[in-house]
C-alpha cells in the first residue's frame, strides 16, 4: 500500500440564488460566470502537478454556467465528486456564493474544505458592485460552523497573487496528511525495548480515535522471512549490498554484516508488499541482534527511508506517525529523520544534538565537512545531515489525550560525534526542554527540511483527536 501522494481537488465555483439580472446591477449572473470560467481555468492550468488533479463542475447547474447555486446543483456535485473519488473540496465564491448548498456538499463528503473569496475589484460608475464575494464568505463559514464542518480559508486576494499560491499549496499539503492519516495500516515487529516504557502506546486508542490499523509481526516471521529473502532473492540482495559497500567507508567490524544488512532490507521491502502497510514501528537493538549473530537494523532504516519506506526505531510508534504526517507534508519528497535530543551544546545556550545511532537517510548526509563523510562503524552510521531550516515535531499522549508539538530550528556548527545527526539551533531552548519534561513528550522527535508547522495547525483542525501544542512561541 504505502503512503499516497497524490491527491484530488474537487472545484466548486459558486453564486447567490438570485434572478438573473442585467449587466450592471448587484449580484449579476454575468459576473459570477466570467469569474467562476476564469479562476478554475487558472487555478487548473497553474496548480495541476504530479500531485495533485483536479475535479470540476462543468455541466452542473445552469447550462453553460458551472456553477453550483442552490440544491439540485449541489446534489449534482455531491454525486460527482464521490464518483471521483476526491480528497478534498474548494469552495470559490464566485459572487456571493451559497451558504446551505456548500455546507450541504461539504456534510455529505466529509473532507478537507478549502474557501475562498476572491478580490472583490469591480465597481460600476453609478456606485454598483456586482460581486460582494468577501461578504458572502462570512455566511458559508458560519454554516460551516454551525454544521460542525472543520474547514480552512485563503485570503481574500487575487487568484494570480503570491497570498493565493502560498496558500494553496499549504491547504493541498494539508490535504496529502489527511488523506493518509486516517485509516494507515502499520507494521509492527517485535516488542519495545524491555527498559522503555516511554515509548508505550495504545493499540485501541490509534483505532477508535485516528482509524489507524496495527499489524502485529512477530520475530518467528521475522526469522521464516529472512531465508525466504536469502534463498529467493540474491540479485536484490546483492544489489543492495553493492551500494553499501560502494556508498560508505566500512570499519573492520562490518563487512561480515553486508548480506544481513542486505538481506533485512529486502525482507522489510516484501514485508510492506505482504501486509499492505504504510510504514513500520520495530523493535531493534536488543532483538536483531539475538536473532541474527550481533546483527544492527540502524542502517538498514535509512536505506528504507531513501527507497520510500517508512520505519522508525525502538518501537516508538507514536514518533512513526510523525514521520508519516511530514512525509506527507512534503508530498512524499522529503526525508524525515529520527533524530532525538540528546546532550546540549557545549558553548550555545540555544543549540541542542538531535542525534540517533545511525538510521538517518544517506541522501541527507552534509555536503561538507570531516564528518559529511558516510562511515559504517559497527554497522551503524555516522554522519551529520544537511544543514537548513528544519520542522522537529513529535505526536504523543496522557491519558488518552493527544498532542503534537511543532517546532523549527536551523542547524548550527556543533562538535563531531558519533551515529547521526544535526546540532539545531531553536529560539528559546530551555523553554523547549521544560516543555518536553513537563510532558507528555519523550526525547524522540522527528526533524524534515522545511517549516511544515502551518501545515500541522491546518492539519489538527480535521483530526479533533489531535491537538495543536502552540505552548512554545517561535519565530
Amino acid at each position: 500500500m504505502m503512503l499516497d501522494y497524490k491527491i484530488k481537488i474537487g472545484l466548486v465555483p459558486m453564486r447567490r440564488n438570485t434572478n438573473d439580472r442585467p449587466k450592471g446591477t448587484f449580484l449579476t449572473w454575468h459576473s459570477a460566470i466570467e469569474r467562476g470560467h476564469r479562476f478554475v481555468k487558472y487555478i487548473e492550468d497553474n496548480f495541476t502537478s504530479e500531485n495533485i488533479e483536479f475535479v470540476d463542475i462543468k455541466g452542473i447547474g445552469i447550462e453553460g454556467q458551472d456553477l453550483m447555486f442552490d440544491d439540485k446543483s449541489a446534489n449534482d456535485v455531491i454525486e460527482r465528486f464521490k464518483s471521483e473519488k476526491v480528497d478534498a473540496v474548494f469552495f470559490i465564491n464566485c459572487n456571493f456564493g451559497n451558504e446551505e448548498a456548500a455546507a450541504d456538499v461539504a456534510k455529505a463528503l466529509g473532507k478537507p474544505v478549502l474557501l475562498w473569496a476572491p478580490l472583490d475589484d469591480e465597481y460600476y460608475v453609478d456606485g454598483m458592485r456586482p460581486t460582494d464575494s468577501q461578504c458572502g464568505l462570512f455566511g458559508v463559514s458560519r454554516q460551516m460552523q454551525r454544521f460542525h464542518i472543520p474547514f480552512s480559508h485563503l485570503p481574500c486576494c487575487e487568484v494570480e497573487s503570491k497570498e493565493f499560491s502560498e496558500g494553496f499549496d499549504s491547504f493541498a499539503r494539508t490535504v496529502c496528511m489527511v488523506k493518509n492519516f486516517s485509516g494507515m495500516r502499520i507494521g509492527q515487529i517485535g516488542l519495545r525495548p524491555q527498559p522503555f516504557f516511554s515509548v508505550i502506546w495504545n493499540e485501541g486508542e490509534l483505532m477508535e480515535k485516528f482509524g489507524i490499523k496495527i499489524i502485529p509481526i512477530n520475530f518467528a516471521m521475522i526469522e521464516a522471512r529472512m531465508k525466504a529473502v536469502v534463498e529467493e532473492n540474491p540479485a536484490e540482495k546483492q544489489e543492495i549490498a553493492d551500494y553499501i559497500l560502494k556508498n560508505y567507508k566500512l570499519d573492520d567490524l562490518t563487512p561480515r554484516y553486508v548480506d544481513t544488512m542486505a538481506a533485512y532490507t529486502v525482507m522489510f521491502k516484501r514485508l510492506y508488499e505482504e501486509f499492505n502497510l504504510d510504514a513500520i514501528s520495530a523493535e531493534c537493538w536488543t532483538a536483531t541482534p539475538v536473532m541474527f549473530d550481533g546483527f544492527a537494523p540502524c542502517t538498514v532504516y535509512g536505506l528504507l527511508n531513501d527507497m520510500g519506506y517508512l520505519a522508525s526505531c525502538e518501537s516508538d510508534m507514536h514518533c512513526l506517525m510523525t514521520m508519516s504526517l511530514l512525509k506527507c507534508a512534503s508530498f512524499g519528497k522529503g526525508k524525515p529523520l529520527f533524530g532525538e535530543f540528546t546532550v546540549r551544546h557545549p558553548k550555545n545556550k540555544n543549540a541542542e544534538l538531535l542525534w540517533h545511532c545511525g538510521p538517518f537517510p544517506l541522501s541527507q548526509k552534509a555536503d561538507s565537512g570531516i564528518d559529511s563523510v558516510a562511515r559504517l562503524v559497527n554497522q551503524r552510521s555516522w554522519f551529520r545531515a544537511k544543514d537548513g531550516k528544519y520542522t522537529v515535531a513529535r505526536i504523543d499522549q496522557e491519558s488518552g489525550d493527544y498532542m503534537i508539538l511543532p517546532l523549527v530550528a536551523e542547524t548550527t556548527e556543533g562538535p563531531q560525534t558519533h551515529g547521526t545527526y544535526i546540532w539545531a539551533q531553536f529560539d528559546d531552548l530551555q523553554a523547549v526542554e521544560d516543555r518536553l519534561i513537563d510532558g507528555p513528550y519523550i526525547h524522540h522527535f522527528v526533524e524534515i527540511m522545511g517549516d511544515y508547522r502551518k501545515e500541522i495547525k491546518e492539519f489538527c483542525k480535521y483530526f479533533p483527536n489531535l491537538k495543536i501544542d502552540n505552548t512554545i512561541k517561535e519565530k
